[in-house]
């Protein structure tokens, strides 16, 4: 009966009739192999890791050109809002400047007394629906005479005035909001020379016009 002999510990095994040098070489390589594992996987990690940054850098740049693409169409319907509007008072206004004469003999018919029956019916529906168009009368008598809406045809001198005004109304004016179409053409009266409105109002035409000329 054989006894094992004690003291002598296992060896890997050894293919039959190999060398003591070929069973290092074995082992050698076996501790190669266990060390090159997980430097290739944080070779892998690495390339995912690139791999990434590169897909969050073109995520970024495609979403920089969709928020430029959703800014420039924003523009575009605003600019396209904007110069619908401008087209549609543009329409509106020329329409309405061909029916001002109308407007005037309407007018003129009132004044005299002779806008009755179906011709009256009619010239109150046509002032009804320029209305409903935005359009808008303005010019009375008594008012301060304004350059930039109201047209002097006759001028004179009154000693009841203390500044240019609007003493008749020749034609009435008409505005679209704050568009005026046609300005009310107006007799306008100047205070008496010599009174002390016509000296406030001569100061003030001075002031208006950068002072009185340097002789």
């Amino acid at each position: 009966m054989t006894e094992e002999t004690p003291g002598f510990d296992e060896k890997p095994d050894v293919p039959s009739g190999a060398t003591p040098e070929d069973a290092a070489d074995s082992a050698e390589s076996s501790e190669k192999e266990g060390s090159a594992a997980p430097a290739g996987d944080a070779a892998k990690i690495a390339g995912l890791t690139a791999q990434l940054d590169q897909a969050r850098s073109a995520l970024g740049e495609r979403t920089g050109d969709l928020q430029r693409l959703q800014a420039e169409y924003q523009n575009y319907r605003r600019r396209v809002e904007r110069d619908r509007v401008t087209v549609k008072e543009i329409a509106t206004a020329t329409l309405l400047t061909e029916l001002l004469p109308v407007l005037d003999d309407i007018g003129r018919a009132r004044e005299h007394g002779e806008l009755v029956g179906g011709f009256k019916s009619v010239a109150e529906s046509l002032e009804t629906a320029a209305a409903k168009m935005g359009l808008q009368q303005f010019g009375k008598e008594g008012e301060p005479f304004d350059p930039t809406v109201h047209e002097a045809l006759m001028h004179s001198y009154a000693p009841d005035v203390t500044e240019t005004t609007c003493v008749a109304v020749l034609q009435p004016g008409y505005r679209i909001g704050e568009r005026t179409i046609r300005p009310a053409r107006v007799a306008v009266a100047e205070p008496q020379p010599g009174t002390a409105s016509a000296a406030k109002e001569e100061k003030k035409a001075d002031e208006e016009s950068g002072g009185p000329d340097e002789g």
